[in-house]
Protein backbone atom coordinates (compact mmCIF):
# COMPACT_ATOMS: atom_id res chain seq x y z
CA UNK A 1 0.00 0.00 0.00
CA UNK A 2 0.94 3.60 -0.79
CA UNK A 3 2.15 5.72 2.10
CA UNK A 4 2.32 9.62 1.61
CA UNK A 5 3.14 12.02 4.26
CA UNK A 6 1.11 15.22 4.05
CA UNK A 7 2.08 18.55 5.88
CA UNK A 8 -1.10 19.56 8.02
CA UNK A 9 -1.54 22.97 7.14
CA UNK A 10 -5.98 23.30 6.87
CA UNK A 11 -8.02 22.78 9.67
CA UNK A 12 -9.91 19.41 8.76
CA UNK A 13 -6.07 18.13 8.74
CA UNK A 14 -5.62 19.65 11.77
CA UNK A 15 -8.86 18.15 13.36
CA UNK A 16 -7.23 14.60 11.93
CA UNK A 17 -3.83 15.45 13.33
CA UNK A 18 -5.90 15.90 17.12
CA UNK A 19 -8.14 13.14 16.72
CA UNK A 20 -5.75 10.57 15.20
CA UNK A 21 -4.35 8.92 18.65
CA UNK A 22 -7.84 8.30 19.67
CA UNK A 23 -8.51 5.47 17.04
CA UNK A 24 -5.09 4.21 17.45
CA UNK A 25 -5.38 3.87 21.19
CA UNK A 26 -8.97 2.33 21.00
CA UNK A 27 -8.84 -0.23 23.41
CA UNK A 28 -5.44 0.63 25.10
CA UNK A 29 -6.80 0.54 28.64
CA UNK A 30 -3.61 2.72 30.15
CA UNK A 31 -4.59 5.21 27.71
CA UNK A 32 -5.92 8.72 28.58
CA UNK A 33 -7.55 11.30 25.85
CA UNK A 34 -6.13 14.46 26.02
CA UNK A 35 -8.50 17.55 27.31
CA UNK A 36 -9.37 18.44 23.14
CA UNK A 37 -10.18 21.92 24.59
CA UNK A 38 -6.56 22.48 25.30
CA UNK A 39 -5.51 20.62 22.24
CA UNK A 40 -6.60 23.00 19.85
CA UNK A 41 -4.87 26.13 21.22
CA UNK A 42 -1.64 24.15 21.74
CA UNK A 43 -1.55 23.26 18.64
CA UNK A 44 -2.89 26.82 17.18
CA UNK A 45 0.02 29.27 16.28
CA UNK A 46 -1.92 32.49 17.53
CA UNK A 47 -2.64 31.22 20.82
CA UNK A 48 0.37 29.07 21.62
CA UNK A 49 3.33 32.00 21.91
CA UNK A 50 6.05 29.01 21.74
CA UNK A 51 5.50 29.03 18.04
CA UNK A 52 7.14 32.56 17.80
CA UNK A 53 10.62 31.32 18.84
CA UNK A 54 10.29 27.84 17.34
CA UNK A 55 10.33 26.30 13.75
CA UNK A 56 7.78 24.15 13.69
CA UNK A 57 6.01 20.89 11.44
CA UNK A 58 3.34 18.81 11.61
CA UNK A 59 3.31 16.14 9.52
CA UNK A 60 0.22 13.18 8.91
CA UNK A 61 1.31 9.52 7.45
CA UNK A 62 -1.54 8.47 5.45
CA UNK A 63 -1.84 4.46 4.07
CA UNK A 64 -4.46 3.47 1.66
CA UNK A 65 -5.41 7.08 1.80
CA UNK A 66 -6.71 6.82 5.48
CA UNK A 67 -4.80 8.12 8.07
CA UNK A 68 -1.96 5.91 9.36
CA UNK A 69 0.18 8.00 12.04
CA UNK A 70 1.52 11.62 13.00
CA UNK A 71 4.27 13.24 14.31
CA UNK A 72 5.55 16.60 15.00
CA UNK A 73 8.71 18.78 14.37
CA UNK A 74 10.16 21.45 16.21
CA UNK A 75 13.36 23.69 16.57
CA UNK A 76 13.47 25.71 19.51
CA UNK A 77 15.77 28.35 18.67
CA UNK A 78 15.64 30.17 22.33
CA UNK A 79 16.31 26.90 23.88
CA UNK A 80 19.49 26.12 21.18
CA UNK A 81 20.96 29.66 21.87
CA UNK A 82 20.64 29.35 25.45
CA UNK A 83 22.65 25.58 25.59
CA UNK A 84 24.37 25.94 23.12
CA UNK A 85 22.78 22.78 21.03
CA UNK A 86 22.27 22.84 17.23
CA UNK A 87 19.04 20.17 17.75
CA UNK A 88 15.83 19.61 15.98
CA UNK A 89 13.01 17.87 18.32
CA UNK A 90 10.32 15.37 17.28
CA UNK A 91 6.86 15.12 19.26
CA UNK A 92 3.38 14.00 19.59
CA UNK A 93 4.25 10.71 17.44
CA UNK A 94 1.59 8.26 16.85
CA UNK A 95 1.35 5.20 14.59
CA UNK A 96 0.03 1.68 14.39
CA UNK A 97 2.58 -1.25 14.85
CA UNK A 98 3.56 -0.57 11.57
CA UNK A 99 7.26 -0.16 11.01
CA UNK A 100 6.96 1.60 7.24
CA UNK A 101 4.42 4.44 8.40
CA UNK A 102 6.93 5.00 11.47
CA UNK A 103 9.96 5.04 8.73
CA UNK A 104 8.12 7.31 6.96
CA UNK A 105 7.33 9.82 9.46
CA UNK A 106 10.43 10.20 11.23
CA UNK A 107 12.41 10.15 8.04
CA UNK A 108 10.12 13.24 6.75
CA UNK A 109 10.94 14.92 10.10
CA UNK A 110 14.51 13.77 9.70
CA UNK A 111 14.69 15.40 6.19
CA UNK A 112 13.22 18.63 7.23
CA UNK A 113 16.17 18.92 10.09
CA UNK A 114 18.64 18.42 7.21
CA UNK A 115 17.01 21.50 5.05
CA UNK A 116 17.43 23.59 8.33
CA UNK A 117 20.49 22.46 9.27
CA UNK A 118 20.49 21.30 12.43
CA UNK A 119 23.26 18.30 14.09
CA UNK A 120 20.49 16.38 15.99
CA UNK A 121 16.82 14.90 15.97
CA UNK A 122 15.84 13.95 19.33
CA UNK A 123 12.78 13.33 21.29
CA UNK A 124 9.83 12.72 21.79
CA UNK A 125 10.68 16.35 22.99
CA UNK A 126 8.20 19.19 22.81
CA UNK A 127 8.10 23.04 22.93
CA UNK A 128 9.91 22.59 26.38
CA UNK A 129 9.99 20.16 29.88
CA UNK A 130 6.78 21.39 30.33
CA UNK A 131 5.20 19.37 27.59
CA UNK A 132 5.02 15.25 27.63
CA UNK A 133 8.65 14.26 26.73
CA UNK A 134 10.13 10.37 26.24
CA UNK A 135 8.62 7.00 24.89
CA UNK A 136 7.70 5.22 27.41
CA UNK A 137 10.41 2.82 28.01
CA UNK A 138 9.14 0.75 31.66
CA UNK A 139 5.65 0.62 33.13
CA UNK A 140 4.04 -0.08 30.82
CA UNK A 141 0.66 -1.73 32.75
CA UNK A 142 0.47 1.23 35.20
CA UNK A 143 -1.93 4.58 34.44
CA UNK A 144 -1.10 7.26 32.52
CA UNK A 145 -1.17 10.85 34.32
CA UNK A 146 -1.55 14.54 32.91
CA UNK A 147 1.23 16.08 30.87
CA UNK A 148 2.67 12.57 30.47
CA UNK A 149 3.32 10.60 27.00
CA UNK A 150 1.44 7.28 26.93
CA UNK A 151 2.67 4.88 24.11
CA UNK A 152 2.72 1.08 23.09
CA UNK A 153 5.76 -0.61 23.81
CA UNK A 154 6.89 -0.97 20.13
CA UNK A 155 7.46 2.64 19.88
CA UNK A 156 10.89 2.66 21.44
CA UNK A 157 11.75 -0.48 19.75
CA UNK A 158 10.69 0.66 16.11
CA UNK A 159 12.87 3.76 17.25
CA UNK A 160 15.85 1.75 17.92
CA UNK A 161 15.48 0.03 14.12
CA UNK A 162 15.66 3.69 12.87
CA UNK A 163 19.46 4.32 14.68
CA UNK A 164 18.35 5.78 17.34
CA UNK A 165 19.66 5.68 21.32
CA UNK A 166 19.81 6.61 24.30
CA UNK A 167 19.65 10.46 25.56
CA UNK A 168 18.46 10.30 28.88
CA UNK A 169 16.10 9.00 30.95
CA UNK A 170 13.51 10.46 33.39
CA UNK A 171 12.36 8.34 36.35
CA UNK A 172 8.99 8.69 37.63
CA UNK A 173 8.15 7.14 41.75
CA UNK A 174 5.06 5.72 43.22
CA UNK A 175 4.93 7.33 46.59
CA UNK A 176 2.63 5.98 49.79
CA UNK A 177 0.83 8.34 52.05
CA UNK A 178 2.18 7.66 55.18
CA UNK A 179 -0.40 7.36 57.76
CA UNK A 180 1.98 8.91 60.52
CA UNK A 181 4.81 11.46 59.39
CA UNK A 182 8.17 9.81 60.04
CA UNK A 183 9.76 11.45 63.34
CA UNK A 184 12.88 12.33 61.40
CA UNK A 185 10.97 14.56 58.74
CA UNK A 186 9.17 15.80 61.85
CA UNK A 187 12.14 16.85 63.68
CA UNK A 188 13.03 18.58 60.76
CA UNK A 189 9.96 20.36 59.84
CA UNK A 190 9.98 22.16 63.55
CA UNK A 191 13.48 23.29 63.38
CA UNK A 192 13.07 24.34 59.94
CA UNK A 193 10.44 26.53 60.98
CA UNK A 194 12.03 27.95 64.28
CA UNK A 195 14.99 28.56 62.54
CA UNK A 196 13.75 30.54 59.29
CA UNK A 197 11.82 33.94 58.98
CA UNK A 198 8.89 32.73 57.12
CA UNK A 199 5.52 32.79 55.84
CA UNK A 200 3.64 29.36 54.85
CA UNK A 201 0.99 29.77 52.60
CA UNK A 202 -1.97 27.40 52.44
CA UNK A 203 -5.10 27.93 49.93
CA UNK A 204 -8.83 27.07 50.01
CA UNK A 205 -9.93 29.55 46.97
CA UNK A 206 -8.22 29.93 43.11
CA UNK A 207 -9.09 33.83 43.83
CA UNK A 208 -6.23 33.41 46.28
CA UNK A 209 -3.46 32.18 43.84
CA UNK A 210 -3.93 34.40 41.14
CA UNK A 211 -1.31 37.26 42.43
CA UNK A 212 1.31 34.67 43.19
CA UNK A 213 1.43 33.08 39.43
CA UNK A 214 3.59 35.33 38.02
CA UNK A 215 6.29 35.08 40.68
CA UNK A 216 6.03 31.86 41.43
CA UNK A 217 6.95 31.03 37.51
CA UNK A 218 9.60 33.49 37.74
CA UNK A 219 10.77 31.80 41.07
CA UNK A 220 10.17 28.15 38.28
CA UNK A 221 12.71 30.38 35.94
CA UNK A 222 15.26 30.95 38.52
CA UNK A 223 15.34 27.40 39.95
CA UNK A 224 15.13 25.26 36.71
CA UNK A 225 17.85 26.60 34.61
CA UNK A 226 19.85 23.29 34.72
CA UNK A 227 17.05 21.02 33.81
CA UNK A 228 17.34 19.36 30.59
CA UNK A 229 15.31 21.66 28.10
CA UNK A 230 13.41 23.47 30.24
CA UNK A 231 12.77 26.71 28.65
CA UNK A 232 12.03 29.69 30.54
CA UNK A 233 8.62 31.59 30.54
CA UNK A 234 8.22 34.98 29.22
CA UNK A 235 5.93 37.09 30.85
CA UNK A 236 3.05 36.75 27.90
CA UNK A 237 3.52 32.86 28.27
CA UNK A 238 3.07 32.89 31.82
CA UNK A 239 -1.15 33.46 31.80
CA UNK A 240 -1.19 31.07 28.69
CA UNK A 241 0.57 28.46 31.37
CA UNK A 242 -1.78 29.36 34.43
CA UNK A 243 -5.22 29.63 31.82
CA UNK A 244 -4.41 26.00 30.85
CA UNK A 245 -3.66 24.29 34.31
CA UNK A 246 -5.70 26.28 36.64
CA UNK A 247 -9.16 25.46 36.23
CA UNK A 248 -8.00 21.74 36.68
CA UNK A 249 -6.38 22.60 39.83
CA UNK A 250 -7.14 22.37 43.28
CA UNK A 251 -6.06 24.91 45.94
CA UNK A 252 -5.63 22.81 48.73
CA UNK A 253 -2.12 21.38 47.02
CA UNK A 254 -0.62 24.02 46.09
CA UNK A 255 2.27 25.34 49.41
CA UNK A 256 4.23 28.44 48.59
CA UNK A 257 6.86 29.74 51.39
CA UNK A 258 7.61 33.52 51.57
CA UNK A 259 10.30 35.75 53.67
CA UNK A 260 9.00 37.88 55.90
CA UNK A 261 8.23 40.60 53.03
CA UNK A 262 6.26 38.46 50.91
CA UNK A 263 8.98 37.41 48.48
CA UNK A 264 8.71 33.75 47.15
CA UNK A 265 11.53 31.20 48.50
CA UNK A 266 9.86 28.18 47.79
CA UNK A 267 6.55 26.47 46.49
CA UNK A 268 4.96 23.03 45.25
CA UNK A 269 2.08 22.50 43.13
CA UNK A 270 0.45 18.60 42.99
CA UNK A 271 -3.01 17.96 41.66
CA UNK A 272 -5.64 14.78 42.77
CA UNK A 273 -5.42 12.64 39.72
CA UNK A 274 -8.33 13.49 37.09
CA UNK A 275 -7.29 10.77 34.46
CA UNK A 276 -10.97 8.43 35.80
CA UNK A 277 -12.70 12.29 34.97
CA UNK A 278 -10.99 12.84 31.45
CA UNK A 279 -11.67 8.80 30.69
CA UNK A 280 -14.72 8.99 31.56
CA UNK A 281 -15.64 12.40 29.30
CA UNK A 282 -13.63 11.45 26.35
CA UNK A 283 -11.24 14.74 27.03
CA UNK A 284 -14.14 16.65 26.12
CA UNK A 285 -14.90 19.17 29.35
CA UNK A 286 -17.57 21.14 27.19
CA UNK A 287 -20.40 20.83 28.48
CA UNK A 288 -20.45 18.18 31.02
CA UNK A 289 -17.00 16.97 31.10
CA UNK A 290 -16.10 18.89 33.88
CA UNK A 291 -18.53 17.73 36.29
CA UNK A 292 -16.65 13.71 35.59
CA UNK A 293 -13.26 16.09 35.97
CA UNK A 294 -14.16 17.58 38.99
CA UNK A 295 -15.76 13.82 40.44
CA UNK A 296 -13.04 11.85 39.83
CA UNK A 297 -10.53 14.77 41.38
CA UNK A 298 -12.32 14.23 44.63
CA UNK A 299 -12.28 10.34 44.64
CA UNK A 300 -8.53 10.09 43.89
CA UNK A 301 -6.73 7.96 45.26
CA UNK A 302 -3.51 9.22 43.75
CA UNK A 303 -1.70 12.72 43.61
CA UNK A 304 0.12 14.12 40.75
CA UNK A 305 3.20 16.64 41.62
CA UNK A 306 3.57 18.97 39.28
CA UNK A 307 5.65 21.41 39.96
CA UNK A 308 8.15 22.79 42.60
CA UNK A 309 11.36 24.82 43.52
CA UNK A 310 13.42 26.39 46.26
CA UNK A 311 15.60 29.57 45.75
CA UNK A 312 19.15 28.39 45.45
CA UNK A 313 20.27 30.46 48.48
CA UNK A 314 17.34 28.85 50.20
CA UNK A 315 18.27 24.84 50.09
CA UNK A 316 19.51 22.73 52.94
CA UNK A 317 17.03 24.78 55.22
CA UNK A 318 14.74 22.70 55.53
CA UNK A 319 12.10 24.46 53.24
CA UNK A 320 11.54 21.30 51.37
CA UNK A 321 10.28 19.59 54.19
CA UNK A 322 8.12 21.92 55.38
CA UNK A 323 6.34 21.79 52.24
CA UNK A 324 6.59 18.00 51.71
CA UNK A 325 5.21 17.27 55.68
CA UNK A 326 2.30 20.06 54.81
CA UNK A 327 1.30 18.42 51.48
CA UNK A 328 1.30 14.85 52.88
CA UNK A 329 -0.67 15.88 55.85
CA UNK A 330 -3.26 17.18 52.63
CA UNK A 331 -3.33 14.48 51.08
CA UNK A 332 -3.97 12.20 53.75
CA UNK A 333 -7.15 14.51 54.68
CA UNK A 334 -8.49 14.33 51.07
CA UNK A 335 -8.07 10.17 51.50
CA UNK A 336 -5.19 10.00 49.19
CA UNK A 337 -3.08 6.98 49.08
CA UNK A 338 -0.33 7.46 46.87
CA UNK A 339 1.99 10.04 45.69
CA UNK A 340 3.05 9.99 41.69
CA UNK A 341 6.61 12.56 41.50
CA UNK A 342 5.83 13.15 38.03
CA UNK A 343 9.01 12.98 36.01
CA UNK A 344 12.36 13.34 37.60
CA UNK A 345 16.28 13.15 35.49
CA UNK A 346 17.52 10.19 36.13
CA UNK A 347 20.54 12.74 37.35
CA UNK A 348 18.97 14.41 39.38
CA UNK A 349 20.13 12.79 42.72
CA UNK A 350 19.46 14.91 45.44
CA UNK A 351 15.68 14.86 44.64
CA UNK A 352 15.69 10.90 44.13
CA UNK A 353 17.37 10.20 47.36
CA UNK A 354 14.20 12.58 49.11
CA UNK A 355 11.79 9.86 47.13
CA UNK A 356 13.45 7.04 48.32
CA UNK A 357 13.73 8.06 51.86
CA UNK A 358 10.24 8.72 51.77
CA UNK A 359 9.57 4.44 50.62
CA UNK A 360 9.42 5.94 46.71
CA UNK A 361 9.87 2.98 44.30
CA UNK A 362 10.54 3.96 40.40
CA UNK A 363 7.67 2.54 38.45
CA UNK A 364 7.78 4.23 35.12
CA UNK A 365 10.49 5.38 33.18
CA UNK A 366 10.59 7.62 30.05
CA UNK A 367 13.39 8.54 27.53
CA UNK A 368 14.51 10.57 25.32
CA UNK A 369 16.29 9.34 22.16
CA UNK A 370 18.88 10.77 19.39
CA UNK A 371 20.21 10.43 16.27
CA UNK A 372 23.15 12.48 14.50
CA UNK A 373 21.55 13.99 11.23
Amino acid sequence: MEIKIVEATTRKQLHTFIHLPALIHAGHNNWVPPLYIDDRSFFNKRKNKSFLYCDTILALAYKDDKPAGRIMGIINHRYNEASGDNDARFCFMETWNDPEVFHALITFIENWARQKETDNLVGPLGFSDKDPQGFLVEGFDEPVVLSSNCNFPFMPELLLNEGYSKKIDSVVYKIPVPDVIPDFYKAIYQRALQNNHIHVLEFTSRKNIKPLIHPVLHLLNETFTEIYAFDPFEEREMNDFANRYLPLLDPHFIKIITDLEGNILSFIIAMPDISKGIIACKGYVIPFGIFQIIHARKNAKQLNLLLGGIKKECRGRGLDVIMGVLMLETAKKFGLQYIDSHLELETNHMVRKEMERMNGVVYKRFRVFKKPI
